[in-house]
């Protein structure tokens, strides 16, 4: 749960359900052209408008959507080659296998729109029971209990906090010894992205603070409270999820595994909470014994002691029964999907539509029953040459990281070999694990989509608990097959690309190396990189939270990451916010040595055949300018305002436009592709560079 994953959004969505708002009317790939790019413009001077206007012109935003890019259509391309694994099997009028039954029937129940608007709030009855029938807030810990079992996401974690009631539980890594797996803790309890939205001052996050107050209400009414006490009640939600906020550690400050790492027992875990009876909780989900727990914000649970006794037992109840109805929205009747949508996807995100329910339901299968769908998509769509050219690029990247390590004038060679050592040791995970999980135990029916949900989220809350106490697994994704995105996870040492986002525009199998390295290349090299940026390279080659570095090279180190803090702590005028330069410092470092090295790879490999980066092909372009071209193709995206808003506050990822200009003034190799002049803004004076 705890793991510092870093996870390469080509989207630029957080992980929330509420950044997550895609469709398209037309389904289809979108390959690199470069004829897109618009040559009335000067790339000297916005590259990123320059390669992407002409695509933005030919391609406006659906209403449905709060992100809207190059990748849009394979991520709808995708879908629907679930969507049709996922109706041909609730079509099936014939004997059906066990999966055939699963998957059908799944689809079903959620797709069946009147069997949920006939039910209302029905399907989440038995927890607005358990919560408004407590006696005492010793009870408190059952209902948490129960609904994490109900409700996906408690053994998960983002930059800000885990998605879940009061707090999140899962397996994690040990921080000192990463074979072994102990139970992890981490704050939680807050449904808007983050802490800042219930903390900032200015005028827009009062008025959003007011509208969600608004929102809370109307959900209230909805599981049957009456408008008077709807609005009370909500304003005592508002009020605890404050007190969560103050007491949450900052995103930033989260990005240092040191501030993670606090190993308690149980007994000093208790003492944290006296209110809370750890125990109880522990046997109710079913977590086996564990060697220590990892903390990651002590001061986190000690404000949630001094919650449970500042609050009496009627605000947890109307909080939990929030909580209820806030986490059961998408699965309950049409009220409530609305009245959820209107404010997370309108409202927080901009969107001026919903998804059509079909894309709805392919997420949420894909998210419950991950394997067995991503075994028809690899079967479809991820032939076994595509996973060897794969392997191929990610060598060749790598080779060139190396080559790049060893060439530093700043680094020395002690810690060279260190570096060396772990890059070499990185794990190479291409397209989908190499062992399938066995859902046959999850009981699918077609009369309620949320018992089927609740149904996957106890069977993956076991599965997640299981990895307690034992060897890790290193077969395990955290992402399914048909995903488009990618992870480097340091304490694994592993690089993990999903058969989704090895497609078009990102990687073609009929285009050429240019081409490739630019858009999958690149990809490769970021998250690579996040070996060696500044969370990443606390990690050794073994996955622990060991210094192997000299305290001079450590300086030097650091020196050039200021560089980037500095030049991405910048205004975003779309958003209307700064962005932090502390909080986007890793992935901006993976953009800029992601591309740097992805450019090495390509050079070398050109190199082999004969041909170089300043040979041009057929349409008048140079390799080095294809490449420059194909890479800013793969980030041409639209965003509305209020979405870019939340990812600036919330996100550790820059947004695209700067996650192009940003990353190719740096680049010399850059300007001398496009004959960019000394003062240009694509020629950046003091340019960053740590990789």
């Amino acid at each position: 749960m705890l793991t510092l994953r870093h996870l390469f959004l080509l989207l630029c969505a957080a992980s929330a359900p509420l950044l997550a708002q895609m469709a398209s009317p037309a389904i289809k790939l979108s390959h690199f052209d470069p004829l897109q790019a618009d040559t009335a413009l000067d790339p000297c001077q916005d590259f990123y408008k320059y390669a992407c206007s002409k695509w933005f012109s030919a391609n406006p935003m659906p209403a449905d959507q709060v992100y809207w890019g190059t990748g849009s259509g394979l991520v709808l391309w995708n879908q629907n080659v679930l969507r049709e694994t996922l109706e041909s099997a609730a079509d099936n009028k014939g004997q059906r296998t066990p999966v055939q039954q699963q998957v059908g029937d799944y689809w079903a129940a959620c797709m069946d729109e009147n069997a949920r608007d006939a039910s209302g709030d029905r399907d989440i009855g038995f927890l607005i029971k358990r919560s408004s029938g407590m006696h005492s807030k010793s009870e408190l810990i059952d209902v948490i209990a129960l609904m994490h079992q109900t409700f996906p996401g408690a053994w998960q974690s983002d930059a800000n906090q885990a998605d879940a009631p009061f707090f999140g539980f899962g397996p994690t890594q040990d921080f000192d010894d990463a074979s072994l797996v102990v139970s992890g803790i981490d704050q939680g309890g807050m449904t808007l992205p983050g802490r800042d939205f219930y903390l900032k001052e200015d005028s827009r996050s009062a008025e959003l603070r007011t509208k969600y107050q608004a929102h809370i209400a109307r959900m209230l009414q909805l599981i049957g409270e009456t408008p008077e006490a709807a609005r009370a009640n909500a304003a005592v939600v508002l009020s605890i999820e404050t007190d969560f906020a103050k007491a949450a550690m900052d995103n930033v400050s989260r990005r240092d595994p040191k501030n993670l790492n606090n190993k308690m027992s149980l007994a000093e875990v208790q003492t944290l909470t006296p209110s809370l009876n750890w125990k109880r909780y522990i046997e109710t989900i079913g977590a086996p014994p564990t060697k220590h727990y990892l903390v990651t914000s002590p001061d986190f649970f000690r404000g949630v002691e001094k919650m449970v006794q500042k609050h009496p037992l009627e605000h947890w109840m109307a909080y939990l029964n929030w909580q209820a109805a806030h986490y059961g929205a998408p699965y309950l009747s049409k009220a409530f999907v609305d009245e959820n949508f209107d404010f997370y996807g309108r409202t927080l995100a901009g969107a001026l539509e919903q998804r059509p329910r079909w894309r709805r339901c392919v997420a949420a299968a894909d998210r419950d029953l991950g394997d067995v769908l991503g075994q028809a998509y690899v079967e479809r769509a991820f032939p076994p040459e595509s996973k060897q050219r794969m392997l191929g690029l990610v060598k060749n990247v790598e080779n060139a990281l190396d080559r790049d390590i060893q060439s530093l004038d700043w680094m020395s060679a002690t810690t060279k070999k260190q570096a060396a050592f772990k890059l070499a040791a990185i794990e190479d995970k291409i397209g989908y694990p190499n062992q399938w999980h066995d859902f046959s135990s999850v009981k699918i029916t077609r009369t309620s989509y949320l018992q089927n949900v609740k149904q996957a989220t106890t069977f993956e809350l076991h599965r997640q608990l299981e990895k307690i106490g034992r060897p890790v697994d290193r077969i395990d994704w955290t992402m399914t097959p048909p995903t488009v995105n990618a992870y480097y996870d340091p304490q694994l040492n592993t690089i993990n690309f999903p058969a989704g986002i090895l497609q078009p525009p990102y990687f073609d199998k009929g285009s050429d190396e240019a081409v490739n390295y630019g858009g999958i290349g690149a990809v490769i090299g970021h998250e690579i990189t996040h070996g060696f940026d500044d969370e990443g390279r606390k990690f050794d080659a073994n996955g622990n939270l060991r210094d192997w570095w000299t305290t001079a090279d450590a300086k030097a180190y650091e020196e050039r990451g200021k560089c980037i803090v500095d030049q991405y702590t910048q205004e975003v005028p779309e958003a209307g916010v700064k962005q932090d330069g502390h909080l986007t410092q890793g992935e901006d470092t993976a953009d800029n040595g992601g591309i740097r090295i992805a450019l090495s790879a390509l050079e070398e490999v050109l190199k082999k055949e004969g041909k170089s980066l300043e040979d041009k092909g057929p349409d008048g372009w140079t390799n080095r300018q294809r490449f420059f071209l194909s890479y800013a193709n793969s980030w041409c995206t639209e965003a509305r305002p209020e979405a870019m808003r939340v990812q600036v506050l919330s996100n550790e990822h820059s947004f695209p436009s700067y996650r192009v200009n940003n990353v190719v003034s740096n680049q010399p190799e850059f300007g001398e592709a496009f004959g960019c002049k000394k003062g240009s803004p694509m020629v950046r004076e003091n340019a960053c560079r740590v990789w």
